[in-house]
């Protein structure tokens, strides 16, 4: 990844995503985690913000 900004937020999951509509869970994984407790470290842009937007009651978010 290339961090020109500099920021970076770290994303874990904290819910399943078991039932969930179809986009949710293909997003969790567009964010590279894979379970509850997984954490992932990504370049603050405008595309992961959507992503975190879109799934935030699964996840928490830190940075």
């Amino acid at each position: 990844m290339s961090e020109a900004s500099g920021k970076t937020v770290r994303v874990t999951q904290i819910s399943s995503v078991i039932g969930r509509k179809p986009g949710q869970s293909q997003t969790i994984v567009g964010l590279g985690l894979r379970g509850i407790g997984t954490s992932r470290t990504l370049e603050d842009t405008p595309a992961v913000r959507g992503m975190i937007r879109k799934v935030a009651h699964l996840i928490t978010v830190e940075g």
